[in-house]
């Protein structure tokens, strides 16, 4: 049977295809007039039915054994934390406890801020995901489930940068102790690489602060700017640390400043660190922008100064040193230019509505995000909440898309996003589940995907909305065995 049969939550009728004769106004009173109706009627046909025939929780799966340990505090993103996190730690006990050598722990902090400065940069991401992402459709599922946690990445550069953070610790630790009881007597280190280490110190440590969720989620701006220019600072302080450092040993040793310095393996990751930060600087640009104005809640920008493909986002800001922005990209219908769908979320979003930009500044290059990870299945069911359509409408950028069905949960959906946006749905979903909640309410999507996911065949589920939400539903389905993807905090 369909799920219009079978479910007792009221599933409105789908949205009209973009390629089918059809105004404004039949379409909004196919997706926001009709829904309550609708919903009223099946609800009481449900009424006469048998309640175990028809009651999609209570034929929900149990949840499977150590779900809150394996899908909530073991995820994969802190999985690789740990691994990296640990695998430092053991290195760095044995360096204490057998070696004890200077050069050995800046070496280590050197090699941990490059990984660190890697995982980060736009054309090293670009490259993990399209090496792991290019698994073919042919692999088995399992594998294939496997690749698209791809995008928790970021777990390797947090336990990069507190690994970098405890290395440095050592360091300053013996160097301190060379510095105020030499054990020949007399110090080789001159007080300056002493006051530069303590300042690096206290900038690592704020910049670990600062990236602890809770206060990255609330004060984000904060977070971005300290955690930037922080890192920038830092970066130069350890190249001047580094100097002085080689110009106090290569006195010690008797020998030159030049070959000391080009035999420690540190200046080198240095180097290729400093070339990571700087190359998508070097890229930075004003491009000029047009602006849809949508509704008093979203704006669609339109871009032409390059093209997109499935899966990319850009960095966007009014101002090339304050706070930066990321939005997933969609190219246009004619695929010379493409946009991005900016909704009302903070004063940055709502200074675009309210204020809507003919020029802004992007930098590095388009880098492929969340959404791309989606593309190692053949059929996908895509949830999403408000604006969380905008993401979701990359896929458009590929023709060789997974075969998708969308459920998209919103307020006023023609009214709030403009015909134009439920086209381009149409065109993922010929018959896409949009629920206006200002009519319906909000509803509980999961037993919607449930029974969507059963009878699509699907091969995973694709959530994007806010953070709570995503969380939400993605434990839900993977504890009760539906493999499950959505953006993380660090993503």
């Amino acid at each position: 049977m369909s799920l219009s049969e079978k479910s007792v939550i009221s599933v409105p009728p789908p949205a009209k295809c973009a390629s089918e004769p059809t105004s404004p106004r039949s379409t909004l009173v196919d997706v926001e007039t009709t829904m309550p109706k609708f919903i009223s009627e099946k609800a009481d046909r449900s009424l006469t039915q048998s309640p175990d025939s028809f009651d999609l929780e209570a034929q929900a799966p149990k949840k499977k054994p150590f779900s809150s340990s394996r899908f909530a505090l073991l995820n994969i993103y802190r999985r690789l934390f740990t691994l990296v996190f640990c695998a430092n730690v053991a290195v760095f006990i044995y360096v204490m406890t057998a070696d004890r050598k200077l050069l050995a722990l800046v070496n280590a902090t050197a090699a941990n801020l490059l990984a660190c400065g890697l995982a980060r940069q736009p054309l090293v991401v670009n490259a993990i995901f399209l090496i792991v992402c290019s698994i073919p459709r042919s692999a088995p599922l399992r594998l294939r489930r496997i690749a698209a946690k791809v995008y928790h990445y970021g777990g390797v550069h947090s336990g990069c940068g507190v690994a970098s953070f405890i290395w440095y610790t050592g360091f300053v630790g013996l160097m301190s102790k060379e510095y105020w009881s030499p054990s020949t007597g007399k110090s080789t280190i001159s007080v300056a690489p002493v006051v530069v280490a303590y300042i690096i110190l206290a900038l690592l440590l704020a910049i670990i602060v600062v990236a602890y969720p809770g206060f990255r989620f609330k004060k984000h701006d904060y977070f971005e700017l300290t955690h930037r220019f922080s890192g920038w600072l830092v970066v130069a302080l350890f190249v001047a640390l580094l100097m002085l450092f080689v110009n106090d040993f290569s006195q010690a040793a008797h020998q030159s400043f030049g070959r000391f310095l080009i035999e420690l393996p540190a200046f080198w990751f240095l180097m290729v660190t400093v070339a990571a930060i700087v190359h998508p600087w070097l890229l930075l640009r004003k491009v000029p922008v047009t602006p849809e104005y949508l509704s008093n809640h979203a704006v669609r920008l339109h871009f032409n100064h390059t093209t997109t493909t499935f899966g990319k986002g850009i960095q966007l800001a009014r101002h090339p040193l304050r706070d930066w922005h990321g939005f997933a990209t969609f190219p246009d219908p004619e695929g010379k230019t493409f946009s991005s769908l900016v909704s009302k979320a903070g004063d940055w979003t709502t200074a675009c509505i309210n204020d809507q930009p003919t020029h802004l500044w992007k930098r590095g290059v388009l880098i492929y995000g969340f959404a791309y990870a989606m593309r190692v299945f053949r059929r996908v069911v895509v949830v999403t909440t408000g604006s969380g359509i905008g993401p979701c409408l990359s896929f458009l950028g590929d023709e060789n898309r997974p075969n998708l069905r969308v459920v998209w949960q919103t307020r006023t959906p023609l009214k709030t996003y403009g015909q134009g946006i439920i086209d381009l749905v149409s065109k993922m979903d010929a018959d896409p589940y949009i629920i206006n909640t200002r009519e319906s309410g909000r509803i509980d999507m999961v037993p919607i995907i449930r029974q969507l996911y059963k009878e699509f065949d699907a091969e995973a589920v694709c959530v994007i909305s806010n953070p709570f939400v995503t969380k939400k539903v993605v434990y839900e389905l993977e504890s009760g065995g539906i493999p499950a993807f959505g953006p993380i905090f660090d993503s």
